[in-house]
């Protein structure tokens, strides 16, 4: 394995020179040729697991082309959010991502949990969130389903679902790509060679990669830096039709990235622990507040560090077979690996007072489908399948506290935790999907998937570091414990069990079943306008944390969250093919959501744990439009309104005050998203053409948490310190952005040159808020860049 990420690292740099060396010597071509203007709306997507029109079916989807993410610069999962309506995207402390949609997420940051709005790459599931980091390249579209998608896209879905689509293989030799060069002085550059290697076989390679200099500066040695991106990615596609009835494709794709995780910018300052040392106090008295600019923050130094190091491969195989000429058989296999060895700074200072020195960790993960299906368009379209998904991962963390309030005589002056946490998960579901026209222009829907998971978990919360954490539970077990016990040393897992005795592992076992369900009515009312209703209900998997606990109470799975879904809509194409316009209406019965909260710890003050919240609410609106009254303009908007609530729960907040939660909204959901963007090239008569873009994407506010808005520090404790600018620590201020465009493509499209800049106004926003037992620390936005970039094409 190690020999072939070497290969992918030089592959990718050589396909990168490569491109600088062709852009030079052949003729080039920009991006694709966009939709005709016969049919400018005409998109097809695969959201039932078919080549549909997006226009016909009633779905609730947001489609990007490649066009559109090369010139709006999509390259992750991150900028994916910055141009999909109702889209948040959050960084977290150990550098894992918690993605939103529509107010349904989960905001844990555990390498080994399932997210709420699941990834796939040409339907291949990537379950965990960290491993589509490195999916978002020489793609065809990409896909972003809304609502519930369970019944096809399977549980842990109950956002929605995102499905990135590769570029395929072609017919003839193509070679294209582009080199871009940035502030920072990034450079990126993407390359691909697709064609056929013989009869009925045809294949594509692609590589990316992007190298920059550090972003961010530390607020107390403003000579250093952190925020380097390194990283290079590349995939092999192999189409192969042995008979006129056989279809296989084989997808082996991975990634290295060695870039620094993003630093954070200290807010607050809340003592949790008293009475705490003199030394401790006066540092947390004395550390200074980051300002409001996009690149201050600030770390520690020395073996505390942020580094980071992961590595990711996957291996697929789709084979498709016509049994007969109306039904065919799809099968899907893949096998995924993931690797990390890093270190993240959770408090937003110099100070060590929430540091992973170590957050290792592995995921491997095997999932088959198998299913049958209608092929054409009969009146009667159906699918019945069956999957299976077995996952192993491992987490390894060391969390060092050297200058927090536990480090102090009482608590015997710890300053290290460990944690390891195992699990074996299995999951298999069998699925069904129906739609039958019963009247001209009348489709009717029914789903059901029924799935079993198991999660065998073992944690065992270790003694590292000075081993005083294991001296201190041993202290805990005589005084607390009910039984005898042996006393542990260095590395021995000191989490008080249920007898309150340290010395053995949290082992346990959540297996959990469901029925995921969909049913809707489609009514074509013309060619040109479709309305469509569904219900349909949506299931996430119960998970572990990966916690450092003090005890097995702490790290208590959260059970199976539920989402039904109430959903109506319209898309009309309008005013001669000019205008596309769609909207939808929703209400979501949230059941059990999963968040990481807080549970007050009679010796170490505020810790986390998971929860689930009994019921839930979000009600919401969403337009976009798409306007074309010339083809040489076009002109794009979407607005999205979200109310959410929580509905009778109560719970410690951030600063451990028992709360009534009721009424207030979930996190990480703004009240209002909104987007708009122009796009204009004049026609030259088939000569080449400068072009000129713009977009501006803005979300109210919203909160890193349940009841942000809502937590005010004490302003009567001494000892609480605040940033000038803020007044509640957990809540994240509205903003809006806009990126600028602008170049020339030549003519047949053989080559661009494009100038841009992100961000261009250099907003300063706040995408995530953390929280540890002294400090709360914030993770903002990337300031304003600018670059250009070269593209060719060549067939």
């Amino acid at each position: 394995m190690k020999y072939s990420l070497f290969l992918l690292n030089n592959t990718a740099a050589l396909a990168i020179c490569s491109t600088m060396s062709m852009l030079t010597a052949a003729p080039a071509l920009g991006q694709a040729v966009a939709a005709s203007q016969d049919e400018p709306f005409e998109i097809v997507v695969t959201a039932n697991k078919r080549n549909e029109n997006a226009n016909k079916i009633g779905v609730t989807l947001t489609t990007l082309s490649a066009d559109v993410l090369t010139e709006r610069g999509v390259t992750s999962l991150e900028s994916l959010a910055s141009v999909v309506p109702g889209l948040a995207y959050a960084a977290s402390t150990t550098n894992t991502p918690v993605f939103t949609l529509r107010g349904v997420g989960f905001n844990e940051s555990s390498l080994g949990v399932y997210p709420a709005v699941s990834v796939y790459l040409d339907q291949i599931p990537l379950p965990f969130p960290v491993l589509a980091s490195h999916a978002a390249y020489d793609l065809e579209r990409v896909e972003v389903l809304k609502g519930p998608q369970g019944t096809l896209f399977g549980q842990n879905s109950t956002g929605g679902a995102v499905n990135y689509i590769a570029a395929k293989p072609t017919k003839s030799l193509e070679v294209g790509g582009n080199i871009g060069f940035g502030r920072f002085n990034e450079i990126s550059g993407n390359a691909y060679i697709s064609g056929p290697l013989g009869d009925n076989l045809s294949a594509r390679v692609a590589v990316t990669g992007l190298q920059a200099d550090a972003w961010q500066y530390s607020q107390s040695r403003p000579d250093d830096r952190n925020g380097k991106q390194s990283y290079v990615a590349g995939r092999l596609i192999l189409d192969w039709s042995p008979a006129d009835t056989v279809r296989l494709s084989f997808n082996a794709n991975g990634w290295i990235d060695k870039s620094e995780p993003q630093a954070q910018q200290l807010i607050a300052v809340r003592p949790g622990v008293r009475p705490a040392t003199a030394v401790v106090l006066q540092g947390l008295a004395t550390v200074p507040f980051s300002p409001e600019n996009n690149r201050a923050a600030d770390w520690s130094t020395g073996r505390f560090e942020p580094r980071s190091e992961r590595k990711f491969y996957q291996v697929a195989l789709r084979g498709d077979v016509d049994v007969t000429d109306a039904i065919a058989l799809t099968s899907l296999t893949s096998y995924a690996h993931f690797t990390q060895d890093q270190a993240t700074d959770g408090d937003g200072t110099y100070l060590v007072t929430q540091d992973l020195d170590t957050a290792d960790g592995r995921i491997s993960t095997f999932g088959q489908e198998v299913r049958l299906a209608t092929t054409g368009n009969p009146s009667l379209r159906w699918v019945l399948g069956a999957n299976l998904e077995k996952s192993k991962t491992f987490e390894d963390q060391v969390l060092r506290y050297i200058d927090q309030t536990n480090n102090n005589p009482n608590n015997l002056n710890i300053n290290s935790s460990g944690d390891r946490n195992r699990q074996d998960i299995t999951s298999y579901a069998f699925f069904a999907n129906i739609e039958k026209n019963i009247l001209p222009g009348v489709v009717i829907k029914g789903a059901a998937r029924y799935t079993e998971t198991k999660i065998n978990n073992n944690n065992c919360g270790y003694s590292s570091g000075d081993g005083r954490v294991g001296d201190l539970f041993n202290i805990l077990g005589n005084i607390l414990g009910t039984v005898p016990f042996t006393p542990i040393g260095l590395d021995g897992c000191y989490t008080l069990n249920y007898n309150n005795v340290p010395g053995e592992a949290f082992v346990d076992t959540l297996k959990e079943d469901n029925i995921s369900w969909k049913a809707g009515v489609d009514y074509q009312v013309n060619p040109q306008t479709l309305l469509y209703v569904n219900v349909s209900r949506g299931y996430k998997a119960g998970s572990y944390p990966s916690l450092a606990a003090a005890s097995f109470v702490q790290i208590q799975p959260v059970t199976q969250e539920s989402v039904t879904a109430f959903e109506g809509g319209i898309k009309a194409t309008l005013f001669d093919r000019m205008l596309q316009l769609n909207a939808a209406g929703f209400y979501y019965d949230y059941r059990d959501k999963q968040i990481r909260g807080k549970k007050l710890d009679p010796i170490f003050s505020l810790l986390d744990t998971l929860v689930n919240i009994p019921r839930s609410r979000i009600l919401g609106a969403e337009l976009d439009a798409t306007f074309r009254p010339m083809s040489t303009l076009t002109i794009g908007a979407s607005l999205t309104y979200l109310d959410s609530k929580i509905q009778g729960y109560s719970g410690f907040n951030l600063i451990g005050e028992q709360f009534d939660f009721s009424g207030v909204r979930l996190p990480y959901t703004s009240n209002w998203n909104y987007s708009f963007n122009v796009d204009y090239k004049p026609d030259l008569g088939g000569r080449g053409a400068p072009f000129i873009g713009a977009s501006v994407m803005g979300r109210s506010s919203s909160d890193a948490a349940p009841g942000g808005s809502t937590i005010l520090f004490p302003a009567t404790d001494p000892l609480v310190r605040l940033a000038p600018y803020v007044t509640y620590v957990y809540r994240m201020p509205g903003y809006a952005t806009v990126d600028l465009r602008a170049g020339y493509e030549a003519e047949d499209d053989r080559w661009k040159v494009m100038f841009w800049a992100k961000n261009v106004f250099n907003k300063y926003y706040v995408t995530n808020v953390i929280p540890s037992l002294d400090t709360a620390g914030r993770l903002v936005g990337r300031p304003a860049t600018y670059g250009v970039t070269l593209s060719f094409k060549t067939r």
